[in-house]
């Protein structure tokens, strides 16, 4: 009964946002669709309550009490963070709001935010030894309770390898690509080619009149409001040629 209610509330918050987030931006009616956002924490009071009338009712504490406490704690851990990335997509998509600002792919700031992920999850193992040990002190029989002490260890267990795994980030930091570290720090001389026009190596621009060596398309255009004829092409100033005679 217990791992079948796990696996209700896990459609039912599923089922809820997706109500909810339609409600708010597809019908035009945020109140409603926060409200029904905010019953998302009542699916985890109700497997709460069920798991401790089971207990409470002559229930042997295993796997399924332990997986429940879990499943809460991972739920108030990482949920609204899931709630927040999908309202902000949803949004952007269907309210016409500003796109959702994407977590950094490098560098420290890849490793701070790791780091707050894995807060999240700090956050979930506590929760669930909290719920633990609260049924761990109800039933009150060491003998009966292996179990759900059990379900405490892999959740720190679970914390323990999501640090180190966040922690590699902080130690070895993910660096990007050249071209795009140099977009962001605002150096155009590193960016590639089809981003930023650059000279050839033989001197010769990279577009506009071949017959003005070491200047481009910007010297040509730099040329007309200064009135300065020599570098301006031959269609638009005619030059005179080199066998006829000047006037005047």
């Amino acid at each position: 009964m217990i791992v079948a209610l796990i696996v209700i509330c896990e459609i039912g918050f599923w089922v809820l946002l997706a109500a909810g987030l339609a409600v708010r931006y597809l019908l035009k009616m945020p109140r409603a669709g926060l409200a029904l956002l905010l019953c998302e924490p009542l699916l985890e009071v109700l497997l709460l309550v069920v798991t401790a009338l089971d207990l409470k009712n002559g229930g042997e504490p295993s796997w399924k009490h332990g997986l429940a406490a879990l499943y809460i704690g991972y739920t108030v851990g990482h949920g609204h963070r899931t709630i927040k990335w999908l309202d902000g997509h949803a949004a952007h998509r269907f309210g016409g709001g500003p796109p959702p600002v994407r977590p950094p792919r490098h560098g420290m700031a890849r490793a701070r935010h790791e780091g707050g992920v894995w807060l999240g999850t700090v956050v979930a193992a506590a929760v669930a030894s909290v719920l633990l040990l609260i049924a761990i002190r109800y039933v009150g029989d060491a003998s009966r309770t292996g179990p759900l002490q059990s379900w405490m260890y892999v959740a720190w267990r679970a914390a323990a390898i999501h640090g180190l795994i966040a922690l590699s980030y902080a130690i070895w930091p993910k660096k990007g690509s050249p071209e795009s570290s140099a977009l962001l720090a605002g150096n155009p001389g590193d960016a590639p080619d089809l981003l930023v026009r650059r000279p050839r190596q033989d001197g010769a621009p990279s577009g506009g009149d071949p017959r003005a060596p070491g200047r481009g398309a910007v010297g040509i255009a730099s040329a007309l409001p200064t009135g300065d004829p020599e570098d301006v092409p031959d269609l638009l100033v005619r030059r005179p040629r080199q066998n006829e005679q000047q006037i005047g």
